[in-house]
């Protein structure tokens, strides 16, 4: 019987005290994009998401923490753009290092707890 390798996968959302989801992997994400891409819009289609849902998202985290996290620019001769704040950038610093100690941890206590457990092969 072939036995199946177990592994780990969290997903680490922030929440506000309301329970409103404010922050996690999916704003991480667009907020890496618009460094990249430099507008929110491009950020948003390269993840297949809607303009107006990002926007959404990034309203809501805004509201939560009280400060702004994009500055946008309006079209011209250069075009428009977008950039991060140095909140937006302190926060996601923050969210990707605690990302980062956490998995390590829960991947460490993982290893204690379910090395050598009997094969979990589904049934024949």
């Amino acid at each position: 019987m072939a036995r199946h390798e177990l592994h780990l996968k969290l997903t680490l959302r922030l929440y506000s005290d309301d329970d409103q989801r404010c922050f996690g992997p999916g704003i991480a994400t667009l907020l890496e994009r618009v460094v990249v891409h430099r507008s929110l819009r491009a950020a948003a289609a390269s993840m297949g998401m809607a303009y107006s849902k990002a926007w959404r998202i990034i309203r809501t985290a805004e509201g939560v923490f009280g400060c702004k996290l994009l500055l946008s620019t309006v079209g011209g001769s250069h075009g428009g753009g977008a950039k991060l704040t140095p909140e937006a950038q302190q926060l996601l610093a923050a969210y990707q290092s605690y990302v980062s100690e956490v998995h390590a941890f829960a991947q460490e206590r993982f290893q204690v707890h379910f090395d050598g457990l009997p094969d979990v092969s589904p049934p024949l």
